[in-house]
């Protein structure tokens, strides 16, 4: 409960950026010039309300709020932004194709800062060692390095065929061997994140092992189905498998209490 707030506000915050730059400002009628023009207003009143702590806009308000708590600076606002922007990428030069270093550069920002702001939120009344601190960021990057990945294969069908995006490689398709590849990447960055879990602050953990577990069972779902689905469908964990992996997070983090 005492971070749940702060989390839904950098939610937000993440997720009008996203849908910017992801085709709902496109289906509503705006060129890309404007499209750009929007997210650079947006970029601006975010950073204006961290410094001033003040926004119009309730969501950037809400947002300012909590990176002042937390401590959430432009060292990762830009980053993000920046990730944002290159979705838009340069009007006639689609499809977009990210190659190893583009992919590199585009998850920090779009997917490993988000670990770190919520990290910021978590530790924000605790004294950390610095070796203690990046164990955390370490396991935070990690966290949302597998999260991003795994979404890029489930969503390899709206992707590539909506968006015009390849953000997995430059071939223009990826095989059965190209997904089990990105399976090993995911499960070893869920392997780091794992292990830092028990850093956290104890009112964190649950929610951390929650989220995990379920992009666990999902990187499960993707690795067993052909590539060839995964350009047709969205795999998605069922709603009663969702609810007995946080049952069973929000129970190994109590026995760490009682132990």
């Amino acid at each position: 409960r005492r971070h749940r707030q702060h989390v839904r506000n950098i939610y937000a915050m993440v997720r009008v950026a996203d849908e910017i730059v992801d085709g709902v400002a496109a289906e509503a009628g705006l060129t890309a010039a404007e499209q750009q023009e929007t997210l650079d207003r947006y970029i601006a009143d975010t950073h204006r309300a961290m410094r001033t702590g003040y926004s119009s806009d309730r969501v950037i308000h809400a947002f300012a709020h909590t990176a002042r708590a937390a401590g959430i600076d432009e060292s990762l606002t830009q980053p993000f932004f920046g990730s944002m922007r290159a979705d838009l990428g340069v009007e006639g030069a689609e499809p977009l194709i990210y190659d190893e270093a583009a992919h590199s550069r585009y998850v920090y920002g779009s997917a490993e800062v988000v670990g770190l702001m919520c990290l910021r939120v978590f530790v924000r009344d605790r004294r950390l060692d610095q070796a203690q601190l990046q164990r955390l960021e370490h396991g935070a990057r990690r966290l949302g390095a597998a999260f991003q990945n795994i979404n890029f294969l489930r969503d390899l069908a709206d992707d590539t065929d909506r968006l015009g995006r390849s953000y997995l490689g430059t071939a223009p398709r990826l095989s059965d061997a190209d997904r089990d590849e990105w399976v090993r990447t995911v499960r070893a960055q869920l392997d780091d994140a794992r292990a830092v879990i028990p850093l956290l602050p104890q009112d964190a953990r649950a929610a951390v092992r929650s989220a995990l577990a379920l992009f666990a069972a999902l990187t499960d779902r993707v690795d067993r189905t052909p590539v060839s689905e995964l350009y047709r469908t969205r795999v998605r964990v069922p709603d009663p498998v969702k609810a007995g992996l946080a049952a069973r997070a929000v129970i190994t983090t109590w026995m760490e209490r009682e132990s």
